[in-house]
């Protein structure tokens, strides 16, 4: 482990923030995301090792390779950052001595906001998804098919890249969605927005319009700046907060989080939704995945579909009349 450094801490201004980052197999990110997520009132990130192709222009997933959990807090007080960290570092002790799937050692080190800008270009690449949607960094070039569309992206400081399996089982969900002509006019609410690529990408998939939430003012910036990138400012929007949304009805929910936020949540999914509504729900380890289902049954929810990656899952369900 690499603790933190209270002269560090204690130096830094209010635009610094404590990165907090672990390499864990893929069968242990959810337990290491949840709880680096305890400490971190700026987000979490999941990176999956990947390698570059077509000359550096897309990358290809390595899924036995393990992945980088990140996470992120202000660094503005030395002592609740070092308590905080060993707070982390002890319950990471615990699940290590499970010895259930490798986990690497915890890691810190100071992020200045303004350098953030700068660092994910080194793990965010050209990514395709499903047989339309690609994600392209702003700064990054792509060869554009007549049928691509082609979201551009900066993450910010905020989760939703495209590169974690979640992310793009829910896109890929929304694109088939979208091709059973669901998705066209349809109102969408994206729970636990990121970045914004969900809601994006459902307005270019021809949503009339997209509303987020998220507990996280940093996913809020960042789904705004994404919108005006992709000139969807108009059609999505998004506030800080949680469910309810104080919204009417929507066609569409979207939900990419973790189960241990969708079994407790599923009430509340339903009741965003009209009758006759699908919901879209992606962050589901496949333990976890008959857990989620029954709690989407018990809120009153047909589940009519599931996607695969891994170790991932998606489910689809539908609100009844």
């Amino acid at each position: 482990m690499s603790p933190a450094d209270p002269k560090a801490t204690s130096a830094v201004g209010g635009c610094a923030w404590l990165e907090l980052s672990v390499a864990a197999d893929v069968e242990a990110v959810e337990a290491v995301t949840e709880i680096l997520g305890r400490a971190a009132p700026g987000g979490t990130s999941v990176e999956p090792a990947f390698e570059l192709v077509e000359e550096g222009l897309g990358a290809r997933v390595d899924p036995t390779r393990p992945a980088i959990v990140r996470a992120y807090r202000p660094a503005r007080d030395a002592v609740a950052t070092d308590l905080a960290v060993a707070d982390v570092a002890t319950a990471l002790g615990h699940l290590q001595a499970f010895g259930l799937r490798p986990i690497g050692e915890l890691h810190t080190r100071i992020v200045q906001e303004s350098d953030w800008a700068e660092s994910w270009k080194a793990y965010f690449p050209v990514m395709r998804i499903g047989r339309r949607l690609v994600i392209r960094p702003t700064l990054r070039r792509h060869r554009r098919s007549p049928d691509d569309v082609v979201l551009a992206l900066d993450p910010g400081m905020a989760f939703g890249t495209g590169l974690h399996p979640t992310t793009r089982l829910c896109l890929a969900a929304l694109e088939s969605l979208a091709d059973r002509g669901a998705v066209q006019g349809a109102r969408v609410l994206d729970v636990g927005c990121g970045s914004g690529i969900l809601a994006i990408a459902a307005v270019r998939l021809g949503a009339a319009s997209a509303f987020g939430v998220d507990t996280d003012p940093i996913a809020i910036e960042a789904t705004a700046a994404n919108a005006r990138r992709n000139s969807v400012v108009r059609r999505v929007r998004a506030r800080e907060g949680s469910l309810p949304s104080g919204q009417p009805a929507f066609d569409v929910v979207l939900a990419n989080l973790i189960a241990g936020v969708l079994v407790p949540l599923a009430p509340a999914l339903r009741d965003e939704l009209r009758p006759g509504g699908t919901v879209l729900a992606s962050g589901i380890f496949i333990d976890r995945e008959t857990e989620v289902a029954a709690a989407f049954v018990a809120a009153g929810l047909t589940v009519t579909g599931r996607s695969a990656e891994g170790d991932w899952v998606a489910l689809e369900a539908v609100r009844g009349s």
